[in-house]
């Protein structure tokens, strides 16, 4: 079974690569259907160059995880989809960049509809309130660009030292990616 944790603040879930589906599902996605949505969407904070990504599935249940406390992603964009259960409660909300003064001040409150997704920059902040009732699975995808992370590390904001690492060490890489040519895509 898998054995690695989504992230540092979900307890409950699984890697996609660790289920052997980032190659068949999850990097086609991110090539053929977000990165030319991205590119368009959000050209400023490396839509044009999402060469790697982080995704898992975690799941929200009474006596587990109930809610998602205030945080940004180590991602320049996030895609978070409701796979699905019945539940009630559990509504996402945002705020601003982390980087910003008075970041949660407003704060806006989504309901996190199964079926459908929702995409932020990483940076936001955001969280998901206490699940009332049920069980919610989510499935997030955190996109990531080494032409933007290679400059700036997202967590930290310091230039980052590279070293060698397997896999997409994290979206940061010694060479940069070529650009998306939005004007040509079909």
């Amino acid at each position: 079974m898998p054995k690695g944790r989504p992230n540092t603040m979900n307890n409950h879930g699984v890697l996609m690569h660790e289920l052997g589906l980032d190659d068949p599902l999850v990097t086609p996605l991110r090539e053929r259907f977000l990165l030319p949505l991205m590119a368009l969407l959000y050209p400023d904070c490396g839509g044009g160059h999402l060469d790697s990504h982080r995704a898992f599935v975690v799941k929200y249940a009474l006596g587990q995880d109930l809610e998602l406390g205030c945080h940004y992603d180590n991602a320049e964009l996030t895609l978070n989809v409701a796979l699905g259960k019945d539940f009630t409660g559990g509504a996402l909300y945002f705020g601003g960049l982390f980087q910003a003064p008075a970041a949660l001040k407003e704060t806006l409150e989504v309901d996190h509809v199964v079926g459908h997704g929702i995409l932020h920059h990483g940076g936001q902040l955001h969280g998901a309130r206490p699940l009332s009732t049920g069980e919610r699975w989510n499935l997030v995808v955190w996109l990531r660009a080494s032409a933007v992370r290679n400059r700036l590390c997202p967590m930290c904001c310091q230039k980052p030292d590279l070293v060698d690492d397997e896999g997409f060490g994290d979206g940061f890489t010694r060479e940069e990616p070529a650009t998306v040519d939005v004007c040509v895509l079909n």
